[in-house]
């Protein structure tokens, strides 16, 4: 199927040419990870923060996806560390996972967005799972296999409006799977896809859980955003996929009783732009003092001889310093409350902890633009030239905001200050 067949915009002109799938076939060459404890894993976070970081414009100008980086991800245990402990994982708590996310997004909000279904359908089968599909799945991750997602469609009414359907097949004894998502990303990377679906055609939702390269499983790389250019999230289409019943789980389930599966999803997104927002703080500062020229005035009235030093630069930099701070403090104490409803669940803790994610993620959409929009201010104009991949920022920003509407975050915010109103249970607070 072709993009316009798809109901997707051409491919741009210029654009670099569309990447087939890795050579690596799913659950080839794969070998029991290292389970790592939370120092051991924010450890890791760093170090390969620090490595992915070097490559980060040159991906992003040259549109590289990072396959390399995935599968470093994947080999040096770090998608493993959800997987619960009585199936062999650490089982470390939201909080570990929003500070990993961060720090790989600080280097490559690419890489850090495209593990972040694998986490939420981690987190899924933890909800929802049998104990044979734990077993069977929790296995492969801590193997070195991982997650994507095949969740959004394209021109349905709204963003939980879906078409794909699982029917029976004549035989009544497997399922086949239909249907085409838009918005895929971690798909074109994984071992397995969870794919969103009807379990009839008008019945709730659950989850077919198939292989990347089963018959009737096409992924295709037409993504091609402003921002978030490596992510890869495009296209896959099921054509009468077979799914056994052993590979189906339960989706709407998890909204009939307090839950924190949305706001596990949404804590991960806040930590994508938290770690944008510290990396264009970071790459504006180091621009400054290394290759920005002083202000005339500046020079004039205060007598400085770097950029550094002018104080119009300076309270520029102590205001973004201030909000990064504040968000990053946010995303913590957002963390921690989705911890603290997961060690006791209730209407209340839930409830606490959805909030306490809305505000991260509302404060982390706002600060990640405006700081990746003001480097360029600060930096001055020099900083616009393409090769210096400082727009970068903005645009990964501007592109992964979009996600969920911040502004709807303040709604249920400010619902609750008003009138204590509970926010509703969904995948997206």
């Amino acid at each position: 199927m072709t993009s316009q067949e798809a109901g997707l915009p051409a491919t741009a002109e210029g654009r670099a040419p569309l990447r087939p799938s890795p050579a690596r076939r799913p659950g080839e060459g794969a070998e029991r990870v290292e389970v790592l404890d939370a120092p051991g894993a924010l450890a890791a976070a760093a170090r390969l923060a620090a490595e992915f970081a070097a490559g980060a414009v040159s991906r992003d100008r040259e549109r590289i996806l990072p396959f390399e980086q995935l599968d470093r991800l994947a080999a040096g245990g770090l998608l493993a560390i959800t997987v619960p402990r009585a199936f062999g994982g650490p089982g470390l708590p939201a909080s570990v996972v929003a500070e990993v996310v961060r720090r790989i997004s600080w280097a490559d909000p690419s890489i850090g967005q495209i593990p972040l279904s694998h986490f939420v359908y981690v987190n899924q089968l933890r909800l929802q799972g049998s104990p044979e599909q734990q077993e069977r799945l929790f296995g492969e991750v801590l193997a070195g296999r991982w997650f994507g997602n095949a969740q959004s469609e394209l021109g349905t009414r709204h963003v939980r409006d879906f078409r794909t359907t699982l029917t029976r097949d004549a035989r009544g004894r497997e399922w086949r799977l239909n249907g085409t998502k838009f918005y895929c990303t971690g798909a074109l990377f994984a071992d397995w896809i969870p794919v969103l679906a009807h379990l009839g055609p008008d019945g709730p939702m659950h989850v077919a859980w198939v292989r990347r390269d089963a018959e009737g499983v096409s992924v295709v790389d037409d993504w091609d955003a402003v921002g978030q250019r490596t992510t890869a999230s495009g296209t896959a289409t099921f054509t009468d996929v077979v799914v056994g019943e052993e590979w189906i789980t339960d989706y709407a389930e998890v909204f009939t009783g307090p839950t924190t599966y949305g706001s596990f999803a949404q804590l991960i997104h806040a930590a994508i732009d938290t770690g944008i927002a510290r990396a264009a703080l970071d790459d504006a500062a180091a621009f400054v003092t290394t290759k920005s020229r002083p202000y005339p005035d500046a020079v004039a009235i205060h007598g400085i001889d770097r950029a550094a030093q002018d104080p119009v630069v300076v309270h520029a930099f102590g205001e973004m310093e201030l909000a990064v701070r504040g968000t990053e403090a946010l995303l913590a104490e957002a963390g921690r409350a989705v911890d603290t409803a997961d060690g006791g669940l209730s209407a209340e803790s839930a409830a606490a902890a959805a909030l306490a994610v809305a505000a991260a993620r509302a404060s982390s959409t706002r600060v990640s633009v405006e700081v990746g929009s003001r480097l360029l201010e600060v930096a001055g104009t020099r900083a616009a030239l393409s090769a210096e991949g400082l727009d970068r920022h903005w645009r990964n920003a501007r592109t992964h905001t979009l996600h969920d509407p911040a502004a709807w975050k303040l709604q249920h915010l400010g619902r609750w200050a008003v009138e204590r109103q509970l926010p509703p249970r969904h995948g997206q607070l």
